[in-house]
């Protein structure tokens, strides 16, 4: 089985070529950008910014003006391929280009954009998202709309580019973002690092972390940059990480990122949070009972990241799935079946108010731990439904049909429709309903009852 052709890696469903009704302010549907280049000079300790990002775009509604998201950074200078001067407005929270003419779908061009000022988080119904600043350092959390705040996009999860990302800063610190490093070098104080993303990847899983790092590997595949005053600590907490990683690779297919680049801060941070190959912990995710929380954005890695959501309505394809990796790496590891950790869940949730239907929650509530519970009780109702052999089968052709593709919840239930599976009534009362279904019978049960049947 394989995405359609308007769901090819990178390219958005029709659904996603509408304003996002959870982000209505965000993006602009009249283009896509294909490519960022940005090129950044930060200053730690006056927290001075300094970019110019040009972007590779293509026109998909014909259209005379395009708008870039931009939040409290000033642009300088706005200059398309091949013209002297580009005309230009910068709103609170827009960038306005006038174009050449009226162009065309399909048509290209070259947009370069220098800005600067000094980054900062921006408010939102979620929270203060963005770029934010660390007491030796700066990272970026940009989940769902914060991805403005430190460089001009078009700010729609479907829309995925490409990235070169080359960041300098000052000498004494070093800075890591998503993608592969290419190259880092020291000249005038200061030290560049060359960083490309050669994956589709949305704007929101782009992440800059400035810190005084060190680096050291895992195993062969797995960086981490910490601070050298958390050595030890580090090396403990996320010591599972190369078995968690073999773990997913059976139950999902092929680890589905470029690198895998894991970042500590010395701060310590209210969550941890994934970009695409990369994840960031603070200080105080370094305890035994973070481990949960690392299974977790590594299973983003596959959930989220490679196969990620076209809008935002659909996020419990992301945080459900990633919080099943939490219950299915606890299981692998032998520490709780994921029938146990699924049965505590639901009796939790049973106790909760029943007004949330996890295929649309709403803008307010698309990141409440209920669309996460509930979320991976689905993926278990439907494991105990057909079975672990064919359950195991649907997620590794779901990662590998989608992989580096937008995705809705209607993918979904098309693609376990066409796997043989009738389960629309069970994904009916799962993802639609407000109460709470109860569980199939456990491996256990099912077993017991089948005993029961068969000496009648």
């Amino acid at each position: 089985m394989s995405p359609n052709s308007t769901e090819q890696a990178g390219a958005e469903t029709p659904e996603a070529r509408t304003h996002d009704a959870y982000t209505p302010e965000s993006g602009d549907t009249s283009f896509d950008v294909e490519a960022y280049a940005l090129d950044l000079s930060y200053r730690v300790r006056t927290n001075r910014l300094e970019g110019c990002a040009t972007l590779s775009i293509r026109i998909v509604v014909a259209t005379s003006s395009i708008a870039l998201d931009l939040i409290g950074l000033r642009v300088s200078r706005v200059r398309i391929e091949g013209q002297r001067r580009t005309p230009h407005k910068q709103g609170p929270r827009k960038l306005r280009v006038t174009l050449p003419r009226t162009m065309q779908p399909g048509e290209t061009l070259t947009l370069t954009i220098e800005y600067a000022g000094a980054p900062a988080p921006r408010r939102s119904r979620w929270g203060t998202i963005g770029w934010e600043e660390l007491t030796e350092g700066s990272l970026v959390a940009s989940q769902p709309i914060g991805a403005p705040t430190w460089f001009p996009c078009n700010d729609r999860p479907g829309n995925r580019a490409t990235y070169t990302i080359r960041v300098a800063t000052d000498a004494e610190y070093t800075a890591v973002a998503t993608g592969v490093l290419q190259s880092r070098t020291r000249s005038g104080g200061q030290v560049s690092a060359e960083y490309t993303i050669g994956v589709p990847t949305a704007t929101y899983l782009v992440a800059v972390y400035v810190g005084q790092f060190e680096s050291h590997r895992l195993d062969d595949r797995i960086v981490v940059a910490s601070p050298p005053s958390l050595r030890a600590d580090v090396k403990r907490a996320l010591g599972p990480l190369p078995r968690m990683m073999s773990a997913f690779e059976e139950r999902f297919g092929p680890y589905p990122q470029e690198n895998c680049t894991i970042v500590v801060t010395a701060d310590p941070l209210e969550i941890p949070l994934e970009a695409q190959g990369t994840a960031v912990f603070g200080a105080n995710h370094l305890d035994p009972d973070s481990e949960r929380l690392v299974a977790h954005e590594l299973a983003h890695q596959w959930f989220g990241n490679s196969v990620g959501v076209a809008r935002w309505r659909d996020i419990w394809l992301n945080e459900g799935f990633a919080c099943y990796a939490e219950w299915l790496w606890f299981e692998a590891a032998g520490a709780e079946t994921a029938d146990g950790a699924a049965r505590r869940a639901h009796a939790k949730l049973a106790d909760l108010a029943q007004d949330l239907v996890i295929s649309d929650p709403g803008a307010d509530l698309m990141f409440d731990d209920r669309l996460y519970k509930r979320g991976a009780l689905t993926l278990h109702a439907v494991r105990l439904t057909i079975g672990d052999e064919p359950f195991f089968d649907l997620l590794r052709g779901w990662c590998a049909a989608y992989a580096n593709a937008c995705v809705t919840t209607a993918d979904f239930r098309r693609f376990v429709a066409e796997a043989g599976h009738d389960l629309e009534a069970l994904l009916e009362d799962w993802l639609d309903d407000g109460p709470l279904p109860s569980l199939p019978p456990g491996p256990g049960a099912s077993k017991s009852s089948a005993k029961k049947k068969s000496s009648r």
